[in-house]
C-alpha cells in the first residue's frame, strides 16, 4: 500500500506510513517498544491534522491541549529493520471533555501492535475542559456509525449511533 507521507481517511480510519529506521530499534533490530507508542502520537497527531485542526491551531483558537490520560498497549508481533509499517487509527467514542480512540500498527495484514488510548482536553488553567465543538464535530469523520475493530478478542467493541 503507498500512502502520502501525511497518510490519508479510508472507511473512518486514518493510516499513516512509518519507515522502521535503525534508531527505532535495539541491538537485535527489533523495534523497541516504546517505540510503538511513538508511532501511535504520531499517526493521532496526523489524523487530528487531516480532519483540519492541527494541535498549534486547536491551542492558539480554542485555548486547549490535548493530553492522553490513560492507555492499553499489546504487543502482538516484533517490528524490524527498514519495516514498513501502518498506524491504524479510528476513534471509537467522543465524549464531553476527551477522545477515545484505537490504535492498530500493521506490517501489510500482519497486527503488530494494539491500543486504546484516551485523550482528554485540558484548558489554559491546566485542568479538563469541554472539547471545542469545532473539533468534537470532525473528531466524528474517524467515529463511523458502525465500528467493529477486534483488538484482541477479549476487546471487540461495537459502536452504533
Amino acid at each position: 500500500m503507498t500512502l502520502p507521507r501525511a497518510g490519508r481517511i479510508e472507511d473512518g480510519v486514518h493510516l499513516y506510513p512509518v519507515h522502521v529506521y535503525y534508531e527505532d530499534t535495539d541491538a537485535g533490530g527489533v523495534v523497541y517498544y516504546a517505540n510503538y507508542l511513538k508511532f501511535a502520537e504520531r499517526g493521532r497527531s496526523e489524523a487530528i491534522r487531516a480532519l483540519g485542526v492541527p494541535h498549534d491551531r486547536l491551542r492558539e483558537e480554542s485555548g486547549v491541549v490535548l493530553a492522553v490520560h490513560k492507555l492499553a498497549a499489546e504487543y502482538l508481533s516484533p517490528a524490524r529493520l527498514d519495516d514498513d509499517l501502518v498506524v491504524h487509527t479510528r476513534v471509537t467514542s467522543v465524549t464531553g471533555a476527551s477522545v477515545h480512540l484505537d490504535h492498530e500498527i500493521r506490517r501489510g495484514p500482519d497486527r503488530l501492535f494494539a491500543m486504546t488510548c484516551s485523550v482528554v482536553c485540558i484548558g489554559r488553567n491546566g485542568r479538563p475542559t469541554r472539547l471545542p465543538p469545532a473539533f468534537a464535530a470532525i473528531a466524528d469523520a474517524l467515529h463511523p456509525p458502525t465500528t467493529r475493530i477486534a483488538t484482541t478478542p477479549k476487546m471487540v467493541k461495537t459502536h452504533a449511533r
